[in-house]
């Protein structure tokens, strides 16, 4: 069995499962896998069409008429470009349907190989959804079934409705299997990986009630009060806003789950994902392989979902439903670790350290003050170590997670809330990267930057290069000392308040490794 011919037989079942029943084939060699997997599935309604503009349309007539997804497949070369007026159609019309496109290996790819063109845009602007994941491979099998279903509901449910979704497919030879086929398992009792509740009346419907539950609360979360009315544990990031002195906050999750004791304990039935993701991979590791079942709730129709694990998707807001709380003392057992885990960080979390400057930082700013945090350390800080506290707004660059920009970013800030006081606070190669964004930020007297210099990338001694590199080849590759004085170089510019605070370089593990010592000595 090739690994090609497992996940076609897996996509196939998935798309069964998620309600498909009809696919168009446009014979070709290119795409042999999965026209093999379609038609070994007595399930589906499978019709070859030799001509693929006319399958692209056949596709487009079955889902005007059913209102559901078609599937149309095509070999790889101008056979994909022959569906272009079909796919129009059906971006214009809101017709359901999903193109699959097979294609070459990318080494083929502008070599003058033949029926070898660039597919992957070959739509553009006309779809709800696109993917080109290349040749599968064993370690992108954990991902085979969500890009199904992702597919198939988006193109029937997509936010801007429905219309066409694209999949390019790429295959390497042998492309027939060498043996019998197996798909990977999906979910119990022939459930599709995802769901999409489009029309949602509050969250009893979903039956949430009576388990125990955890609400991952992020940026663009609701209102706490109306996640407070759950009656769960509310594990929240700092720039979700529910970061808020009560019973329910939950801001200690990375420290408390990295004690192996409390993370086996306290695994949920269900977990509410709201807002953006948390930072921490702990936290997200352990979501991930808790075996909840994992409800994702989104106003606009995106997928906050980047583990693959969410089994329904909610496009709307969170409604004030009271759950009947496990009488086992669930949300107790949180409530008792969490007031003890803040009492053990308050003994070991200071301003000498650069986690202590940002939980300063943040524990000070007045209610209706503004605090910018970089995207890499000090968010990361911010959010396993700030403590709950009313007011004070978090904003951080988490969309793309990069540090350029940032000094321009929190004088953009500054400039559009002037009843605010706005701190930023960066790290130094943050503050270096975009040091030319101080003239933007001249003049600006409600703004200030606190620098945290350790002179060079803080981050990297988290990560396995730092053990697995020569401490020379680490520093040299990864945490780059810049050797600068920071307030030499913020004094270049007039009209700016730079706060430089120096912090000895590596501090930043022994702090972290302290703090987490501190927690788990609260549960021995």
């Amino acid at each position: 069995m090739t690994v090609q011919a497992a996940f076609c037989a897996t996509v196939v079942d998935e798309w069964i499962r998620g309600g498909l029943t009809h696919a168009v084939v446009a014979p070709g060699s290119r795409s042999t896998p999965l026209a093999v997997a379609l038609t070994a599935r007595a399930e589906l309604n499978v019709r070859i069409v030799v001509d693929e503009r006319s399958a692209g349309f056949v596709a487009l007539g079955v889902g005007l008429a059913t209102g559901r997804p078609a599937l149309v497949l095509t070999t790889s070369g101008t056979a994909a470009a022959e569906l272009v007026p079909a796919v129009v159609e059906a971006h214009h019309a809101r017709v359901p349907m999903i193109v699959a496109t097979a294609d070459r290996p990318w080494e083929a790819l502008d070599v003058r190989a033949a029926q070898t063109i660039d597919q992957t845009r070959l739509y553009e602007g006309l779809t709800r959804f696109r993917a080109a994941p290349g040749v599968p491979d064993q370690a992108s099998a954990g991902a085979w079934r969500s890009l199904a279903a992702r597919a198939l509901l988006d193109a029937g449910h997509h936010v801007t409705g429905p219309g066409p979704v694209h999949l390019n497919l790429a295959f390497r030879e042998p492309l027939l299997a060498d043996g019998a086929v197996e798909h990977h398992p999906g979910r119990p009792d022939s459930r599709a990986w995802h769901t999409v509740d489009t029309s949602p009346a509050g969250l009893t419907p979903l039956g949430l009630r009576g388990r125990r539950g955890l609400v991952v609360a992020g940026a663009g979360a609701p209102k706490p009060g109306s996640l407070q009315q759950l009656g769960w544990p509310i594990l929240a990031d700092p720039r979700s806003g529910a970061r808020v002195p009560h019973r329910l906050t939950v801001a200690t999750a990375d420290a408390l789950l990295r004690d192996a004791d409390f993370a086996a304990a306290y695994t949920p039935d269900v977990v509410l994902h709201v807002g953006e993701p948390w930072a921490s991979r702990v936290v997200n590791e352990w979501l991930t392989a808790s075996g909840a079942e994992h409800v994702v709730v989104d106003p606009y129709g995106a997928w906050p979902d980047p583990w693959r694990v969410a089994a329904r998707f909610v496009r709307g807001n969170v409604s004030p439903v009271a759950e009947n709380q496990p009488e086992d003392g669930w949300v107790d057992a949180w409530v008792n670790a969490e007031t003890a885990a803040q009492n053990a960080l308050a003994t070991v979390v200071d301003g000498s350290s650069a986690s202590g400057i940002v939980r300063d930082v943040y524990a000070k700013a007045g209610e209706q003050d503004i605090v910018f945090v970089a995207s890499s350390m000090p968010i990361r800080d911010l959010e396993w170590f700030g403590a709950p506290r009313n007011g004070g707004r978090v904003l951080s660059n988490r969309g793309a997670n990069g540090i350029d920009g940032l000094v321009s970013t929190a004088a953009g800030i500054a400039w559009a809330s002037p009843s605010a006081n706005v701190t930023a606070v960066l790290g130094d190669l943050a503050f270096l990267h975009d040091v030319g964004g101080l003239r933007a930020a001249s003049g600006l007297n409600n703004l200030d930057y606190v620098v945290i210099d350790n002179d060079g990338g803080a981050i990297f001694d988290f990560l396995p290069q730092a053990t697995g590199l020569a401490a020379d080849a680490f520093e040299r590759l990864f945490t780059t000392p810049h050797g600068l004085e920071i307030a030499d170089v913020a004094a270049s510019v007039p009209g700016v308040r730079v706060d430089v605070r120096r912090v000895a370089q590596g501090s930043a593990m022994a702090t972290h490794r302290a703090a987490h010592a501190a927690v788990a000595a609260v549960f021995k």
